[in-house]
C-alpha cells in the first residue's frame, strides 16, 4: 500500500554535526535527510524507507513489547530470547521444561503457540496534530484539556479503523502537547515458537551480567507468524498458513569488525530527554528509589518461594525476570544521574534559558513564568508522592486486588458511551483486556500473593494521618496489623477470582451486580474506587498543565538554541546509527567491542548463572566452529558492542551493516548507558547485540536446527 509521508518533524529535527552524528532515534520521515552515506551507509536511504515501495522497514515488526525482524519469506522472525521468554514459560511444564532445555520445531507441525503474543507491522502514518489540538480551547482547565485530547484521539482512531477494516490505528504524541501522529498497523495474532536455546545459553550470565559488558549471552529466539487461509490476521488455528512479509532481511554470516558502520531499525520505548530538572530530580530522589527497593523485595521473595519447587519457579519466572530487569536498569540510572550530575547540569541550562527569556520583553511576557510553573507541578507531585506510589503499586503488585478492581472498573466504564470509556474497556480493546487478565492467572501463586498484599497494606497503613487511604484506614482500624491479617485470611479463603470462568463472567457484569458480590477483594476494590478516581482526576489535571507548558518549552528552547530537536522515543518505528566500537568506563580500563566463545569458558563456573550446557563446552573446547570461526577472536564471536542510540523496546531490533544485512540482534545496553533515557553521550552510551555468527553457530552445531539455517539461506 502507498504510505503517505508527513513532514511534521521538518521543524523539529536538528541534523547533528559529524562529532555527535550517532545521537538520535530518528522518525522514518527524516531518514532521507540524514546523509547516512557520509557516515558509512552503502545503500540508498530509499532502500531503508520507501513510502512508495518495498524497503527494509517492511521486514521490521513489533513482537510483544520488543522488536523483531522477518528473516524468511515464510514469516520466520528473529528476536531476543528474553522477548520470547513469556511464551516459552507459558508453554513449559516441569515435564516439558522448555525454559531450561530449549525448544526446536523440526517442522511446521511441531511449532508451539506463543500464547499471548501478537506481531505488529507499521503500514502507514500521517500528521494529525491540527485535528487533535482542535479539541482544546484556551479557556479550558487543565483536566478538561487532557480529557478533550484523549477523546479526540479516540474519535480519530475509531474513524480510521472503520475506514481500514482489519487494521489497528494509534495516535502517538511526538512532542508533549504539540505534535501527534496517526499510525496504521497490521496485527498478526497467531505467533508460534520455532527455536529457543536453553536458558543457560539464552540467559547466560543472568542478572549478574544483565546491563553489563563484556557479555557472552546467546539472547535470541526464532518465532513464526501465521495468518488465516484467506490472508487475513486470525487467531491460532491448525489451518492457518505462514505469513508472507513484503520484505525479509538477508543475513550476513561474515558478521562485523571494529569500527564498521551499523544501523538499527526498531520500536524504542520511552525517553525523557526534553524534560526539565524538576522531572529528573523527582525521579532521582523519590520514584526510582521507591521502585528499586520494592522490586528488590519482590524478587527476593519470589526466588525464595521457588527455590525448591520447579513448578513455582515457572509460575514466577516471568515476573522475576521483568522485575529484575527494571530494578537493575533503575540502579544504573540512579548511578548515572549522580555520576553525571545531570540534575545540576539541567538546572544550569535552565538558568541560561531563563536569562534569555528575561532579556526580551515579548519573551518575558510569554515565557517568564514557564520554568517556575513546571517546577510548581513537580513540587505538588512530591507532596503526596508516597501516597500516590502506594496506591499505584497496590494494584500493580497484587494480582487479586488488580483483578477485583478491573472487574468493578470494567462494570462502571462499560456503562458509558464507547468513546467516553478508558481505552482498555472500549469495544475495540475489551476482548484483549479480558484475555490478558485470564492469561495472568497462569502466573498466580497464592503464598506469594498473600505476603505481597500484606506488605502493601502495611505500607499504606504507615502513611501519615493526613495521607491515609480511607478504605485501608477502615480495614486497619478494626484491629491494627491483626485487621490486615484477618482480612487476608478471609479474602484468600473466600474469593473465587482465581476461577477462570468466574473471573471472565464477573468482568462482564453491571455495577449493581458487582456490588452484591460476596467477595472480599471485590468489596475492597469498590471501597478503594473513589480514592483511585480522585487520584486519576489529579493526574489528568497535572498532565494537562504539563502538556501545555512543555509545548511552550519546546518553542522557547528552539528559539534560544537556534536549533531543532529529535522527538523523544515513544514506541514508534525509529532509526539509529553508529559504529562497532569499544569504550572506557573508568580510568585505565578499555573494553573491546567483540566478545568470543573463549569468554564463555572463562566465565563458566558450573553454577547458575554461569552454567552453560556441557555439550556447548565440549563444542568450544574441541573448536568445532565450522564456517563461523573467526581468526580475530580465535573462536566464534558471541556479542558485539556499538554506539547507537537505543532504549527499552529496542530489544530484538536487527543490527544491520552498511549494506542493510543482518549482523546482530540488539538485546541490551552497557550499565553506564542505562542513563540513555535521560541523556546520551558517545563516550559512554553503548548498546549490545548477540552476533549473528553466534546465533547461527548455536542453531547449527548445538541446536541441530539445520532446517532454520536452510530457510534463512545461511547453511553451507
Amino acid at each position: 500500500m502507498k504510505r503517505p509521508i508527513f513532514f511534521i518533524f521538518f521543524s523539529f529535527i536538528f541534523l547533528f554535526t559529524l562529532a555527535i552524528a550517532e545521537e538520535g532515534m530518528y522518525p522514518l520521515s527524516e531518514i532521507h535527510r540524514l546523509d547516512l552515506q557520509s557516515k558509512g551507509l552503502e545503500i540508498s536511504a530509499k532502500n531503508i524507507y520507501n513510502p512508495d515501495g518495498v524497503s527494509l522497514i517492511d521486514a521490521i515488526c513489533k513482537v510483544g513489547g520488543c522488536t523483531g525482524s522477518f528473516v524468511s519469506p515464510e514469516g520466520l522472525i528473529i528476536t531476543n530470547h528474553h522477548c520470547a521468554y513469556g511464551a516459552v514459560r507459558r508453554a513449559s511444564t516441569p515435564e516439558h521444561d522448555y525454559l531450561a532445555n530449549g525448544f526446536l520445531a523440526k517442522n511446521r507441525g511441531e511449532e508451539l503457540a506463543a500464547t499471548g503474543y501478537t506481531v505488529r507491522i507499521t503500514e502507514s502514518y500521517r500528521d494529525v496534530s491540527d485535528e487533535v489540538l482542535s479539541a482544546i480551547t484556551d479557556d479550558m482547565d487543565y483536566a478538561s484539556r487532557s480529557k478533550a485530547i484523549e477523546k479526540k484521539i479516540k474519535e480519530i482512531v475509531t474513524r480510521v479503523e472503520k475506514e481500514n477494516k482489519g487494521k489497528r490505528a494509534e495516535v502517538s504524541e511526538m512532542f508533549i502537547g504539540k505534535t501527534y501522529v496517526l499510525f496504521i498497523y497490521t496485527y498478526l495474532k497467531d505467533i508460534r515458537l520455532v527455536y529457543v536455546p536453553p536458558r543457560t545459553i539464552g540467559n547466560f550470565g543472568g542478572e549478574t551480567d544483565n546491563w553489563m559488558w563484556p557479555r557472552h549471552t546467546g539472547d535470541f529466539s526464532f518465532m513464526r507468524a501465521y495468518i488465516g487461509p484467506d490472508g487475513s490476521p486470525a487467531e491460532y488455528s491448525p489451518k492457518n498458513v505462514p505469513f508472507q512479509p513484503k520484505k525479509y532481511l538477508k543475513i550476513n554470516p561474515e558478521g562485523v569488525k571494529d569500527e564498521d558502520f551499523v544501523f538499527i531499525l526498531g520500536y524504542p520505548g520511552r525517553t525523557y530527554r526534553h524534560r526539565t530538572s524538576h522531572f529528573l530530580a523527582y525521579e532521582e530522589d523519590i520514584r526510582m528509589p521507591f521502585v528499586v527497593n520494592w522490586y528488590q523485595y519482590q524478587i527476593d521473595l519470589m526466588e525464595k518461594m521457588g527455590a525448591n519447587d520447579r513448578e513455582v519457579q515457572l509460575k514466577l519466572s516471568s515476573r522475576i525476570k521483568g522485575l529484575s530487569n527494571v530494578m537493575k536498569n533503575y540502579r544504573g540510572k540512579l548511578k548515572g544521574l549522580k555520576k553525571l550530575h545531570l540534575v545540576d547540569k539541567k538546572r544550569q541550562q535552565e538558568a541560561k534559558l531563563q536569562k534569555f527569556i528575561e532579556a526580551n520583553a515579548e519573551r518575558r511576557e510569554k515565557y517568564g513564568d514557564l520554568l517556575r510553573e513546571i517546577g510548581n507541578v513537580y513540587t505538588d507531585i512530591r507532596k503526596n508522592a508516597d501516597r500516590a506510589l502506594v496506591l499505584s503499586y497496590l494494584r500493580r503488585s497484587s494480582s487479586m486486588l488488580n483483578w477485583a478492581y478491573s472487574i468493578y472498573e470494567a462494570a462502571v466504564e462499560r456503562q458509558k458511551d464507547d468513546l467516553e470509556r478508558k481505552s482498555a474497556y472500549m469495544d475495540r480493546n475489551f476482548d484483549d483486556t479480558v484475555k490478558r487478565i485470564k492469561m495472568n492467572l497462569k502466573s498466580y501463586h497464592e503464598p506469594t500473593e498473600r505476603i505481597l498484599l500484606k506488605q502493601l497494606l502495611l505500607k499504606a497503613a504507615a502513611l501519615p494521618k493526613r495521607k491515609q487511604i480511607p478504605a485501608i484506614e477502615r480495614l486497619v482500624n478494626k484491629n491494627g496489623e491483626k485487621g490486615i491479617d484477618d482480612f487476608i485470611e478471609n479474602a484468600f479463603t473466600k474469593s473465587k477470582l482465581t476461577d477462570e470462568k468466574f473471573l471472565t463472567a464477573a468482568l462482564k457484569k453491571t455495577p449493581e451486580s458487582i456490588k452484591s458480590m460476596d467477595d472480599p477483594f471485590v468489596q475492597l476494590a469498590i471501597d478503594l474506587f473513589p480514592t483511585y478516581q480522585q487520584q486519576e482526576k489529579i493526574n489528568k489535571s497535572r498532565n494537562g498543565k504539563l502538556n501545555k507548558l512543555y509545548a511552550q518549552l519546546i518553542d522557547v528552547k528552539k528559539e534560544f538554541l537556534k536549533t531543532d530537536f529529535v522527538p523523544d522515543a515513544n514506541r514508534t518505528l525509529r532509526l539509529t546509527y553508529g559504529h562497532i566500537r569499544g569504550y572506557s568506563p573508568a580510568d585505565a580500563v578499555y573494553y573491546k567491542p567483540i566478545s568470543s566463545t573463549n569468554g564463555v569458558l572463562e566465565k563458566t563456573t558450573g553454577r547458575p548463572p554461569f552454567d552453560p550446557p556441557e555439550r556447548l563446552i565440549q563444542l568450544i573446547r574441541s573448536k568445532d566452529f565450522g564456517q563461523f570461526y573467526h581468526k580475530c577472536v580465535n573462536g566464534v564471536p558471541v556479542d558485539i558492542l556499538y554506539d547507537t542510540d537505543t532504549t527499552g523496546g529496542n530489544s530484538g531490533s536487527p543490527v544491520l551493516n552498511a549494506k542493510g544485512e543482518l549482523i546482530g540482534v540488539n538485546f541490551d545496553r552497557a550499565f553506564e548507558a542505562t542513563i540513555n533515557d535521560f541523556a546520551w553521550d558517545e563516550s559512554y552510551s553503548r548498546s549490545i547485540a548477540v552476533d549473528i555468527r553466534y546465533v547461527l553457530w548455536i542453531a547449527q552445531k548445538f541446536g541441530g536446527a539445520e532446517n532454520i539455517l536452510q530457510e534463512i539461506g545461511a547453511a553451507k
